[in-house]
């Protein structure tokens, strides 16, 4: 098999399993607004900011990162759960020699807590490319390419992991030739038809994938 350049990581969905708690937060939040707001799923993947400033909704008209502070303060306090085999997925990875890169759309606070609840923290990655170091996030490739130019390989030997056809989207514009969908959140259908060349349940055939690479 072609060797593995690099391992680009979603967070939310891809390494844990937090999206329960986040679609929680926008629960409570629209629900004390009185907003009906039935596909939750737009925010899947997706920075809520980009989200709150170009989708229509009960919240056009109003500041965005108001909004999103609010929605913010409604998520559980918890740490959200282990993807299965996301923490061998790293550590495997480290050993291997292969470089790990985590590209979220969630912010650096939230990608600590999600990697102490994997055992792990920032140092157990090479890079973090946040919400915060991006002009345009996902389905945008510049989080992705971002990513390959500070890690110093090229994207075509990369391989991506996403659970969202936003961030798959992104792998693919970016130029990863191999990106692999972790259905955690979307349909294996909705993944393999924005891009993705495998779907997997959770992350232990990227372990396996490791190996053999």
């Amino acid at each position: 098999m072609t060797s593995i350049s690099a391992l680009l990581l979603d967070l939310d969905g891809t390494l844990v399993n937090s999206e329960p708690l986040h679609r929680e937060g926008y629960r409570i939040y629209f629900a004390a607004k009185g907003w009906d707001v039935p596909d939750l799923t737009i925010f899947t993947g997706r920075r809520a900011l980009d989200v709150l400033e170009t989708e229509p909704g009960p919240w056009t008209g109003l500041d965005p990162r108001t909004v999103l502070e609010e929605i913010l303060r409604h998520v559980p306090d918890e740490d959200p759960d282990p993807v299965v085999g996301a923490r061998e997925l790293v550590l495997g990875a480290r050993a291997s020699g292969t470089p790990v890169a985590i590209v979220t759309s969630a912010g650096p606070g939230w990608v600590e807590r999600s990697l102490r609840s994997l055992g792990l923290d920032v140092d157990s990655v090479d890079l973090v490319v946040t919400a915060l170091d991006v002009s345009a996030g996902k389905p945008d490739p510049e989080g992705f390419a971002l990513a390959c130019a500070r890690l110093g390989v090229d994207p075509a030997g990369a391989v991506a992991a996403e659970d969202s056809p936003a961030g798959i989207r992104a792998a693919v514009a970016a130029g990863v030739r191999r990106v692999h969908g972790i259905a955690t959140t979307h349909d294996a259908a909705e993944l393999r038809d924005a891009g993705a060349v495998a779907v997997h349940d959770d992350a232990r055939p990227l372990v396996d994938l490791l190996g053999a690479g």
